[in-house]
């Protein structure tokens, strides 16, 4: 018998990711061999012999390179028959390895800055994510100033008279995406209106998506990343969110786009509807250098082949400037108006000397500022425009919204794995993801790119059924049956994600039991007088819990599946301290996880 179970810290110690410079012993079991090397990789091969220590067991406690980088291992097991090679599982995921045939497939040791730290406030909080458009609007009128810039900054935009209607679905016959030029008019005063509705939920963070002005609603096709979209309100009144927010101990998360612009921005300016002189408009224009043209102006380099979207020449030394100067950048004007950061969109999209930058640029208006990014695999070795890139040494981001968990956390509650598929995906997120990182994942269920949770949980998440047709899409409504169901999954999936390390986040809606498919019915306005008040009850209870316990925020991490349909979390202390060494009073907790929901359904609806 052969072993090494990188989750377990009999194998290995310490099981998750190092310091640099640090140590690392591993150790590997073999009843039938006269010998066991280690070899690593990190840049160039080393080979270490391993020492007998009795029972079978070889050890080797090696000094991991002094730089952050990922750092590889895999064993060569020596026999009188031969040699053969031992390395990660077939799915990458660390744990019990396997027997090798051919190239070495290695487990991998995360190297990280020990200097690595990240804003409590992410790892103690609570996200709720806002689509403001579809949010809320105080009931006064706009002034006839605003109405002005409302229409000169709109004019193609359509006013939905009543709240509770549709989204208006509008395809653009060039390119067959939703023109997403309905608005329901939310503004940010409206978001202000309902701090004490998010309060009593439990929230801590508010993650707004885009508020600067843009043609859509959206606004991931920016026009000016200075200006707040007249449709939502002014810089003041972002501002006054921001304070009333922190006021009741909630923090404004912005959203940035900075791989792409608008067409229809005052930078490029395709449409002529800025002052500006755009790049489209001349070659002499100051952001020409901002894009990349073919034949100008009609052939250019455009976000995923979007002509309404142009893409950033991103190592453009004006566009960087332009977006990290500490005076005048576009990421500490935000902040300097009250934001508490960034979560960056298409984070991966950025090339990472620009992370790095922005970075420095969020860390240096505020050490407590966030960043953090759109990531949809796994942040710690990721191939992205063919390199390797990791999100967690600590030069980059300070976490990843986390979908590779979201994505399991569906299958298993619609029984496409089981618990024990879902518990390798936890347990590699541990032994990838530094403390800081992991413990600040923004942790969801439902987004603004997928479909509503509860259509999710009633299975509506795979690929082929969210790639049917819009209008066919429009129609689908969950039956009470499925509806009761997905209730059930929902709370129990977010019981999970409250139990994890990393911020449990809602999407708007979602905690009032709101259905829809992917966009635009993902983001119809919330319903604030059709919701489903139990269901608030239980989602409020839960985020509140999780607020109220430090063990649970910032405790050690266990997790076993114990059958296909339960997991057991483990939350606990060593030695009276966390993770980040700080003293907790709480004794340790297990939590149990079960998709078995179903008898819960049927209780209710009896009684």
């Amino acid at each position: 018998m052969i072993l090494h179970d990188s989750h377990s810290p009999t194998y290995r110690d310490p099981i998750g990711p190092v310091q640099a410079g640090g140590r690392l012993t591993l150790r590997f079991f073999c009843d039938e061999c006269e010998a066991v090397t280690v070899r690593t990789w990190n840049g160039s091969e080393k080979f270490t012999t391993m020492k007998p220590v009795g029972n079978g067991l070889f050890e080797a406690t090696l000094t991991v390179p002094a730089t952050p980088m990922l750092f590889w291992y895999d064993f060569i097991v020596h026999r009188a028959s031969g040699e053969l090679r031992y390395g990660n599982a077939a799915d990458g995921l660390g744990g019990v390895g396997e027997e090798l045939h051919g190239s070495p497939r290695s487990y991998q040791v995360t190297v990280y800055d020990p200097a690595y730290a990240t804003p409590a406030y992410l790892r103690e909080g609570v996200i709720y994510q806002i689509f403001p458009d579809r949010y809320y609007r105080k009931a006064e009128a706009a002034t006839p100033e605003r109405h002005n810039a409302i229409a000169q900054a709109h004019p193609e935009a359509t006013f939905h008279g009543q709240w509770n209607e549709s989204p208006t679905l509008d395809t653009d016959p060039e390119n067959g995406d939703n023109r997403a030029l309905d608005f329901f008019g939310g503004t940010l005063a409206g978001i202000t209106e309902k701090l004490d509705y998010l309060l009593a939920l439990g929230v801590t963070v508010i993650y707004l998506n885009p508020v600067v002005r843009a043609r859509t609603n959206h606004r991931y096709d920016t026009g000016d990343y200075e200006t707040v979209d007249p449709i939502l309100g002014t810089e003041e009144d972002f501002a006054t969110l921001t304070r009333a927010a922190k006021k009741v101990g909630i923090r404004i998360l912005s959203d940035g786009v900075f791989s792409h612009t608008g067409a229809d921005s005052k930078y490029f300016n395709r449409f002529s509807r800025y002052t500006t002189v755009g790049a489209y408009q001349s070659q002499t224009s100051p952001y020409f250098g901002w894009y990349h043209f073919d034949h100008f102006p009609d052939r250019y380099n455009a976000w995923w082949g979007f002509y309404t979207l142009p893409a950033v020449e991103k190592d453009n030394p004006a566009y960087r400037r332009y977006l990290l100067d500490a005076d005048s950048g576009v990421l500490p004007l935000w902040m300097k108006r009250g934001a508490c950061g960034w979560r960056l969109d298409v984070a991966d999209e950025l090339p990472v000397d620009l992370l790095r930058d922005m970075r420095a640029a969020v860390k240096g208006q505020n050490p407590d500022g966030t960043l953090l990014g759109e990531v949809w695999e796994d942040a710690s070795n990721k191939i992205s425009y063919g390199k390797q890139r990791s999100y967690c040494l600590g030069d980059t981001l300070d976490s990843v919204m986390n979908y590779p968990l979201r994505r399991v956390v569906i299958d298993f509650f619609t029984h496409l794995c089981s618990a024990h598929e879902l518990a390798r995906l936890l347990l590699h997120q541990r032994e990838v993801y530094p403390a800081p990182f992991l413990y600040s994942l923004m942790n969801l269920l439902g987004s603004h790119d997928r479909v509503r949770a509860l259509n999710a949980f009633s299975g509506y998440d795979l690929e082929g059924i969210i790639q049917m047709p819009r209008e066919q899409a429009q129609k689908i409504r969950l039956t009470p049956e499925q509806l009761a169901l997905s209730k059930e999954r929902y709370l129990e999936a977010l019981r999970l994600l409250c139990a994890l390390p990393g911020a449990p986040t809602v999407y708007y809606g979602d905690e009032l039991g709101m259905q829809g498919m992917a966009d635009p019915w993902n983001r119809a306005p919330m319903d604030w007088d059709g919701g489903d008040a139990v269901l608030w009850s239980s989602v409020s209870a839960l985020l509140n819990h999780r607020r109220q316990h430090r063990l649970l925020q910032t405790g050690y991490f266990d997790v076993e599946a114990i059958d296909a349909d339960t997991l057991i979390i483990r939350r606990y202390t060593v030695n009276g301290l966390d993770v980040f060494g700080e003293p907790l009073g709480e004794e340790g907790v297990s939590i149990t996880i079960t998709r078995k929901v179903e008898e819960r359904v049927s209780d209710s609806q009896s009684s």
